[in-house]
């Protein structure tokens, strides 16, 4: 690892007025935070390993979890198919497919990138490689843009890449969120080293509209995730070391083993608190502090100026 010297998100340098947290900094420029030190490749490689998304083809969540996760896929993928205009689709960091999948069945022509890819209709580079082609309908970056060296980067390409009335989708944590307060260097959503970037739903706004894009919408609940973050946090807040994330994984989808005992002290204390976690989930989604944010923008159609008339001027 390296210290981090300029920010993920703006490039700024980082000097005096840049906070110094466990395991990142924050930009005194544009308050994106960037993990600190910054894995390599190699230490990156090692922090996903096998467990991240086993290849066994059985999926990652025990207690009908991947299933949930599969509706919910559906939904977004029924949204995106309304709002998009005709043409091929691009997810960026597609994981196991099931968005695309969604998709697909609505008869849309989709690609997504992703680490180590191994399906025909996945790309195992970065999204920097691809050619502009003919112009793509929608470009996801669904918890996938903090995952990236340089999101920056990946929002001018996705610019680039975009159909003109093209749609982006943009799912990420929300650093500035109510949970990632209360729970600071134990939110689940920090995810460190995996997550390289920690952006709030005004920084993440603010780079779209740098970027040429037109925000159309900003949700607290279709990002999904919302839940989970104040139920693990609430439960590593108990004695024990308590980790309900890894505790609601399957066995080979955990970053390390677990004793049946503290599986079962983990699950049992996330029955008790889930009542508290879905008051605080949805107090923090109504005031618009949702633990995970939900954008979604569109790269405007060019403007004829032959319609503007003459100039009237002078």
């Amino acid at each position: 690892m390296r210290a981090a010297e300029t920010c993920a998100w703006c490039g700024a340098p980082f000097d005096d007025r840049s906070p110094r947290l466990a395991g990142r900094t924050v930009c005194a420029a544009c308050g994106a935070a960037t993990t600190d030190p910054r894995p390599d490749d190699e230490e990156l490689e090692a922090a996903y390993g096998d467990w991240y998304r086993p290849k066994d083809g059985e999926g990652r969540f025990g207690f009908a979890g991947d299933a949930i996760l599969g509706w919910t896929r559906g939904l977004l993928a029924g949204h995106l198919d309304a709002v998009a205009p005709p043409g091929p689709i691009l997810d960026v960091g597609a994981g196991e497919g099931t968005l695309l999948d969604a998709l697909a069945a609505r008869g849309r022509r989709v690609t997504g990138l992703e680490r180590g890819a191994k399906r025909e209709d996945f790309l195992d580079e970065p999204i920097e490689a691809l050619p502009r082609g003919d112009g793509w309908a929608a470009v996801v970056f669904w918890h996938s843009l903090e995952h990236m060296p340089s999101p920056r980067s990946a929002l001018r390409e996705a610019a680039r890449l975009l159909a003109p009335g093209g749609v982006l989708i943009v799912a990420i944590p929300n650093a500035a969120s109510f949970q990632a307060r209360l729970f600071g260097d134990r939110w689940l959503h920090l995810d460190i080293p995996r997550h390289l970037v920690h952006l709030s739903t005004a920084t993440l706004t603010a780079g779209l509209g740098e970027n040429g894009f037109r925000v159309e919408a900003v949700s607290y609940v279709r990002a999904g995730q919302v839940m989970i973050g104040w139920l693990t946090g609430l439960v590593s807040s108990l004695p024990g070391r308590l980790d309900l994330y890894q505790a609601l994984r399957r066995p080979t989808a955990r970053a390390k083993p677990i004793s049946r005992r503290n599986r079962l002290i983990a699950l049992a204390a996330g029955v008790v608190l889930l009542p508290l976690a879905a008051t605080a989930a949805a107090a923090e989604t109504l005031l618009r502090h949702g633990g995970t944010v939900y954008v979604e923008a569109r790269k405007p159609l060019p403007v004829d100026r032959t319609l503007e008339g003459p100039n009237q001027s002078g």
